[in-house]
This record gives C-alpha cells, structure tokens and sequence, in this order.
C-alpha cells in the first residue's frame, strides 16, 4: 500500500511539475508578446524562444491588418468593398423574406453605418486570418508535449478551423431561415382599425445577432476538441464524461438559452448537435484512450 500511495504521490507530482511549468512558460509567452523587445531570449525544456516568435507575430498582426484594410477599400461603379459584399451573404436570409413584404433595413445613427462595416472588416479579418493564430498556438504547444501526445492531438487541431465552420455553417443555412421566419410571424397587417406592426431592424443589430449565433455554435462544435484536451491532460476521463450525461444535456440547454435568441427553435438547434457531439467524443475517447491497465 505504502509503495503504490508513493507511486501514486509521484505521478500527481510529475503532472503538477507539467502543469506549473506549462503555466510558467504562457506567462513568459505573454510578456514576450506584450513586451516582444523586452526579453529576447526565453528557455523552456530544449526550446529556444528568440526574435522568431516576435517576427510570427508581427507577420500575424501585418496580414491582419492587409486584410482588414482590404475589406474596407471600395472599388468600382458604384462602389463597393469586400465588407459590403460579406454583409449582404449574412443579410441575404433576411432579405429574401423581406423583399417578399415590401421590407427594408434601417441604421438610426449618422455613424451606425460607419462603424457596421468595420465590425464586418474585422470579423471577416480574424476568420481568414484564424489559421495562422492556429500555427502559431501550435508552435507554443507542441514543444511541451510527448511525441505521441503530438500525434494525438495534431488531427484535432487540424480539425478546429473546419469545425467552426461546420458550426457557422449550420446556422446560416438551418437555423437563420427558420428563426427569421418565426420572428417575422408577429408582424401584424393593417385592417379592421388596426395599426400595421411592421419590422425594420437596424444593421448593427442584425450584425450583432447574426455573429453571436455563428460564434456560439462555431464554439460549441468545438466541443470534441476541448473534451480530448481535457482527457489527454488526466482531467477527467471517458467513464467519468458517460458518467455525468444527464448534468451535459441540461448545461448544453441552460448555455443554449444564454447564446441564443428567446426562442425556443434555436436554443434546441444549438443544444441538440452539442448533445450528439457529446455523445460522440465519449465514444471515440471511449477508443482512442488507453486503458489503466494498459498505462501501467
């Protein structure tokens, strides 16, 4: 007993060594980005961090800002930019009801209009500009961990940007068209005395929700990603994820109903494929991970 207790004390003192080095390391990472001329040599393990992290980051944050400038320059007769044509994709569901009802869209402030295409420049920016982020958080990573932990978590960090965009995907082409068609059920026409009740909505705010549904169910099929993280670091295993099923499914409809609209179609449209996803990583976790046994 005395020698398995002291087997046991020495594995939780190895990941806790990992765990504060890894701490240590982003700490040190963060104030070579924030102060990059500060500390120009920098050892974690075997690796050198020098004035290549600083040169990636600077790489990073040019193409960013390309991009983004690139998004705001209008071109042609009549003039028109990349954000204008990225806004009109994520208008396009609204705008094919309301072409039907005569509708339109409004901005109520002389800046309204201004700052909206930035929004767009800036999320159209960052989502093209996601991959290298990823590179470069793979970078960081890598070097601290076991060969074989690479080659385990390289197909998922892989998979995060098609993720995403398989979440982002489902909400522009499932989820919007049915959500906009049950909002604009409660418009009222004009007759019998009463008033019409008509929607405008502004573009800020049509940008605003739009984006939150794509970022919420981006970052909620992520779900499989952060469960193996999870595992592989010894937080948490299989049995114990199969185990707390039932607690899952009401956290993924408590957090589907703070992400989405008052409605009650997106809110079980988000937490269904968090649910399924759920299931799915525990069965491939179930697979995939080694057994006690096997890791004694």
């Amino acid at each position: 007993m005395f020698i398995g207790g002291c087997a046991g004390s020495t594995t939780g003192g190895i990941k806790m060594v990992r765990i504060m080095l890894l701490f240590k390391a982003l700490k040190r990472e963060l104030i070579l980005v924030i102060h990059p001329r500060a500390i120009i040599k920098l050892r974690i393990g075997d690796k050198v961090l020098n004035e290549d992290l600083f040169r990636n980051v600077g790489v990073f944050f040019f193409i960013f800002i390309i991009l983004f400038l690139a998004c705001l320059i209008r071109v042609g007769e009549p003039s028109t930019s990349i954000a204008d044509q990225v806004y009109l994709f994520l208008q396009k569901p609204l705008a094919e009801l309301l072409v039907e009802r005569g509708g339109r869209m409004i901005f109520t402030g002389l800046h309204e209009g201004f700052f909206t295409q930035i929004k767009v420049a800036f999320f159209t920016s960052i989502s093209v500009a996601l991959p290298i982020i990823l590179i470069q958080v793979w970078k960081f990573v890598a070097p601290g961990l076991y060969k074989n932990e690479r080659n385990a978590m390289l197909p998922f960090m892989i998979a995060t940007p098609f993720l995403f965009i398989l979440g982002a995907a489902m909400v522009y082409y499932m989820v919007i068209p049915l959500a906009w068609q049950f909002f604009l059920s409660f418009e009222i026409n004009p007759g019998q005395g009463a008033l019409p009740i008509e929607v405008e909505p502004r573009i800020s705010e049509y940008l605003s929700l739009v984006m939150r549904l794509m970022f919420a169910f981006g970052l909620s099929f992520e779900l499989p990603v952060i469960l193996l993280l999870l595992v592989k670091s010894g937080f948490i295993t299989p049995k114990w994820l199969a185990e707390k099923r039932r607690y899952a499914i009401l956290v993924s409809f408590i957090a589907s109903a703070i992400l989405t609209p008052p409605d009650v179609i997106s809110q079980v449209m988000l937490a269904t494929p968090i649910i399924i996803l759920y299931e799915l990583s525990i069965i491939c976790l179930l697979y995939t991970s080694p057994s006690p046994r096997d890791r004694g």
